[in-house]
């Protein structure tokens, strides 16, 4: 039996998952609108690339990633692009962001579409390619790109690979229901992640020991093929790629490291089928498996959910009675959000609708003054000071929250979760986070325009000096012409005037450089600026993944390679002409 370490903190909620656990994965009749978000995970949202009126098949691409951070959105089902505007998406807000409409015509009719099941002998870099055209983004957390985590760079080798089948959230049971029907498609996948990763040692699927029926449909694809289904005892929130590296390895992640410093990827099980179903069916990700749940559905199920179905169409398929709950939520009672409306639509995180009655979950209890308890600091599975952090964010003193590691927490509730006093301290650590992300960016932009004004500054201080030099050197020029000899005839000064002509011709004629020569050395500039807008990409994917406040500065330098690689083409098609 593969050994095992104990996380600290963390909390033991009432489970509740054998509600939506009753039936198989179901499907849902086609609603008949779609709506997908333009921005379904971190980086750069993408960019539309159909118009109003226009006809799409299912799967074909509606938008295209827009940076290095980014994937491409894909028609969830054939119909019609009946929007391009900002509509409310699932946030605690109801902000409004860009989103694509789509009027279904109901025949979900695919577009041509093939994968490759020879992916052995398919370059890493070709397969990583498949990935991130599919839109293949993280399933159960915040929805890192996947093709940019799968790419680690050469000097951070992978030695192992862990697959994240947890799922300890009250409730969720997605996961769970998809290792039981699709068990052989999920090995699959980690075999293609696998190829993909140059083969690790070490393939670990990490699974809480309340989900025999899927440990055990996963144990005969397993067989002979050198990945080990690691199960553990039930705890919140094992499921966090810190606490479960750690549960698995006894290696801690230090603070603002990312897994693949320590040369390990970690990798969601409904990812995983994702990647499959790209390579080997050659299908983008346009749905998922969501669980719908709580006394005030009635009939509490997994379903294949197509990216883009209004919320109100899975409550209105499974009977929601509006006077039994009070909040829909969207995710777990932990790290879920109560959504403002259910016209929303799912996006590709979504794993889960929560319609639970008031006996379930009770409207909130006013928040009380702290007694310092000290229950929150015991239960925080980051062993961070959550009091602490609670009075700096009430403060907004963001020296301090900083110099506290508030960015090493997850969110995962389990502070709220035991406060007596009902305090809603996740909410606080969000907004400041919010607010120290802000301020970043303002700080960014202002030592960006400084910089502008000095370089500009600076610019125009050196126009100035050459204007001087020149006029200095033609009040000299003058001073010499008035001083030399008036003896000197006007065909002397004309032959000189000549050789002067002449030989700054031979000059010029001599620094030209031929066809080939300026070729060669414009091809040289390619190379070298491909080479250095590779290393840019790199540095700016590890800074969004480490959410680290030099983003702009990287991104703003991938930007500049790229105009100057452009140039340096442009430059090579002329002389080729």
């Amino acid at each position: 039996m593969t050994k095992t370490w104990v996380t600290p903190g963390g909390v033991h909620p009432p489970e509740n998952k054998h509600q939506s656990l009753t039936q198989p994965i179901g499907h849902l009749p086609i609603p008949a609108k779609l709506v997908i978000p333009l921005s379904q995970h971190i980086g750069a949202p993408a960019s539309p690339c159909v118009e109003i009126g226009q006809q799409v098949l299912k799967g074909q691409v509606i938008a295209e990633a827009t940076g290095v951070v980014s994937i491409p959105m894909h028609a969830p089902s054939s119909g019609t692009i009946s929007a391009i505007e900002h509509r409310p998406i699932a946030h605690p807000s109801g902000m409004l962001a860009p989103c694509i409409e789509i009027t279904t015509d109901g025949a979900d009719t695919w577009i041509e579409h093939q994968g490759i099941s020879d992916y052995e002998h398919i370059a890493p870099r070709k397969l990583i390619e498949m990935v991130g055209n599919a839109g293949i983004s993280g399933m159960g957390g915040a929805g890192f790109p996947a093709a940019v985590k799968l790419n680690p760079g050469r000097q951070r080798p992978i030695h192992t690979l862990i697959i994240n089948a947890t799922e300890c959230e009250p409730y969720i049971t997605a996961d769970d229901s998809a290792i039981r029907e699709r068990a052989g498609e999920i090995i699959e996948g980690i075999k293609i992640l696998s190829a993909i990763l140059d083969h690790p040692h070490n393939i670990l699927i990490g699974i809480e020991d309340n989900k025999p029926e899927a440990i055990a449909a996963l144990a005969p694809h397993v067989e002979g093929t050198g990945i080990s289904v690691v199960d553990f005892p039930t705890k919140y929130p094992s499921g966090g790629e810190k606490q479960l590296i750690y549960i698995l390895t006894g290696k801690e992640l230090p603070s603002g490291k990312l897994p693949a410093d320590l040369g390990m990827v970690c990798i969601n099980i409904g990812t995983t089928y994702a990647i499959k179903r790209a390579v080997i069916n050659g299908e983008p990700l346009i749905s998922r498996v969501t669980t719908v749940t709580g006394d005030a559905v009635a009939t509490p199920r997994n379903y294949d959910t197509l990216i883009g179905t209004p919320v109100s169409h899975l409550l209105e398929h499974n009977q929601f009675n509006e006077q039994a709950g009070g909040r829909v939520v969207m995710g777990g009672p932990m790290m879920g959000f109560t959504l403002p409306s259910a016209d929303v639509p799912i996006v590709k995180t979504t794993n889960c609708i929560l319609a639970p009655s008031y006996a379930e979950i009770p409207d909130d209890e006013p928040a009380q003054p702290c007694i310092r308890c000290g229950m929150c600091a015991e239960a925080c599975p980051v062993s961070l000071l959550p009091q602490q952090l609670f009075w700096y964010a009430q403060a907004q003193d963001h020296d301090r929250l900083e110099a506290h590691n508030l960015f090493d927490c997850i969110e995962c509730g389990a502070c709220s979760y035991v406060c007596p006093s009902n305090i809603p301290l996740v909410q606080y650590y969000r907004a400041a986070k919010g607010e120290i992300r802000h301020a970043r960016d303002e700080k960014v932009k202002s030592d960006h325009a400084r910089e502008r004004f000095e370089f500009h500054q600076a610019r125009i201080e050196e126009a100035e000096r050459e204007k001087e030099a020149k006029r200095a050197a033609r009040r000299e020029a003058a001073q010499q012409a008035k001083a030399s000899p008036m003896a000197a005839n006007d065909s002397t000064a004309g032959s000189s005037a000549a050789d002067i002509i002449a030989a700054a011709q031979a000059r010029a004629a001599a620094k030209q450089v031929s066809p080939q020569e300026q070729r060669a050395k414009l091809e040289r500039t390619i190379a070298a600026t491909e080479q250095r807008l590779q290393v840019a990409e790199e540095k700016l994917a590890e800074a969004v993944a480490s959410q680290s406040d030099k983003q702009a500065v990287f991104s703003a330098a991938v930007e500049n390679t790229k105009q100057k690689l452009e140039q340096s083409k442009s430059k090579l098609a002329e002389l080729a002409e």
